[in-house]
């Protein structure tokens, strides 16, 4: 059975907490994704520290550094910096106590050589088995940014079946702004998806509105949830508390 989430505001973590507690919801920590914290040893324990002083809920997710994350780039440079933040957006998460880590894939899809792709997919492989494996007690999940289709997810998912505690995070709201249609994602991804992303949007930009206030199908949503991913963990991904309770009135979370 899927468990909803939501992200929390470290500032208003009392009515947070009270919500995930009236519903049964987890939290997705957004306060580590940015170079800026994770530069900041200080500023980063201090975090994790303050919200530890909290009752949180059972469920924990965190999500990873993706500014200008690029382990496949061809500047050995920009590939370790790129490296070293998956590496501290782990140990963030084993810090606070996060069973799952989402990363993107920041695939370029414009750019169509193949050498270009074939590079992402190894790098991307040759990475995140090393990142598995230091981390066992942790799912890493890698998910669909602006990529134009699903090739590159499924690709690297194929690669990484043999390891346990990887997968995918769909991104709802990007799979319908992409060239493929979210069916279509699904059904090519169905096998590896552990966590998923929903929110609305229009249909052109990222929105991030309450889910059922833009021009997504959620009967549809709910009809791929049921029968190809129901034990995913799913991200109410939002931010406010008006538009986090408007989606859960929207979806009949309980």
């Amino acid at each position: 059975m899927n468990r909803y989430l939501i992200i929390p505001d470290i500032d208003k973590i009392d009515e947070y907490l009270e919500l995930a507690k009236k519903h049964n919801l987890g939290f997705e920590f957004n306060d580590f994704f940015s170079p800026t914290m994770l530069s900041d040893d200080e500023a980063c324990s201090e975090r994790i520290n303050l919200y530890k002083k909290f009752d949180l809920p059972d469920l924990l997710t965190s999500h990873g550094d993706f500014f200008d994350v690029y382990v496949f780039s061809n500047d050995d440079e920009i590939a370790e910096i790129s490296k070293k933040r998956i590496y501290q957006s782990m140990e963030v998460a084993k810090s606070i106590g996060a069973g799952k880590v989402v990363f993107h894939t920041n695939i370029n899809s414009a750019i169509a050589k193949d050498v270009y792709f074939e590079r992402w997919v190894e790098s991307n492989e040759s990475c995140f088995r090393d990142v598995c494996s230091d981390y066992p007690e942790i799912t890493v999940l890698m998910e669909n940014m602006f990529d134009y289709d699903s090739r590159a997810l499924y690709e690297l998912s194929k690669k990484m079946e043999d390891v346990e505690n990887f997968g995918i995070c769909l991104d709802y709201a990007h799979a319908f702004l992409s060239k493929e249609k979210p069916g279509e994602w699904v059904l090519k991804l169905k096998k590896y998806i552990k966590h998923v992303h929903i929110n609305d949007n229009d249909g052109e930009f990222d929105l991030h509105l309450a889910v059922g206030s833009g021009k997504i199908d959620w009967d549809e949503f709910k009809k791929y949830r049921d029968e190809y991913f129901p034990d995913a963990t799913i991200l109410i991904e939002v931010n406010g508390i008006e538009k986090i309770k408007d989606s859960i009135k929207y979806l009949g979370i309980e």
